[in-house]
């Protein structure tokens, strides 16, 4: 997101931590970390989602009826606050990394305990091997170093065991219109489960990507016709699309020591 940089909207500095007060909503408030936008929350409405690939995103887990999610990266938590505010009855266990971030999100962006609420600290690939089998509906993978995900959580082994602990696993990408990422995640996802599909802005071009990892079909035309309603509109793209894209990719591996 383009905004206009202004000293009189930072909200707080912590190290490469800043936090922003949105201009065009007051109650808005931006994470950013060094030059990546992280998180947005609204303090006053914390079902607002922001960015549009967290509206696709929870989309997809509407759709499934996903209500036990494990989400491996925090900043704000503003997806897993949107859902338990959503459903009270439901769990949406948030791991995060770094302990600074989720200090920063307690004391300006509103993150607090909450039903159906749980963050932890710690690495999401070491949590998710904790989990016994099949003891989430869905995990979402939206972790970043830089502008990339950590490849240690989306090799074919990763996702393998992610498929052990759930039906359903979203990862979120910020990738380039060569969509090198994008290809060498659905590869391995590909690998994990039997049905992938993906959302993506102006046909798959670059930006936000949200792949989506399944082991039964999901209900890809109320998926399509969402994101196609959505502010910013996405674009489904089917398994069979998919394995055309990832043709010739080699899938991460543990091994490969990346």
């Amino acid at each position: 997101m383009a905004r206009r940089r202004a000293q009189d909207i930072v909200v707080a500095r912590v190290g490469e931590l800043v936090v922003e007060r949105d201009p065009a909503r007051p109650t808005g408030r931006l994470l950013r970390q060094g030059d990546m936008d992280a998180s947005y929350v609204d303090l006053a409405d914390v079902r607002h989602l922001e960015f549009d690939y967290l509206r696709w995103a929870r989309l997809v887990l509407r759709a499934a009826g996903a209500r036990r999610v494990l989400h491996v990266g925090g900043a704000g938590c503003a997806l897993a606050r949107a859902l338990a505010d959503e459903d009270r009855e439901g769990r949406q266990e948030v791991v995060e990394i770094d302990p600074a971030v989720l200090e920063v999100a307690r004391e300006h962006l509103g993150l607090r305990r909450a039903p159906g609420l749980r963050v932890r600290v710690g690495d999401g690939r070491e949590r998710i091997a904790a989990r016994p089998d099949d003891s989430h509906d869905a995990i979402v993978l939206d972790a970043f170093v830089g502008a990339r995900v950590p490849r240690h959580l989306v090799t074919i082994e990763a996702l393998t065991d992610a498929a052990r602990v759930a039906p359903l696993t979203l990862v979120n990408l910020v990738d380039t219109r060569a969509l090198d990422d994008t290809r060498a995640v659905a590869a391995s996802l590909l690998q994990a489960y039997a049905h992938v599909v993906a959302l993506g802005s102006r046909g798959l071009r670059g930006g936000n990507v949200v792949l989506a990892g399944s082991t039964a079909p999901l209900p890809a035309d109320r998926i399509a016709a969402g994101a196609a309603a959505d502010p910013s509109p996405a674009r489904l793209l089917d398994r069979a699309e998919l394995l055309r894209l990832v043709a010739g990719t080699v899938p991460a591996r543990d091994a490969d020591g990346i």
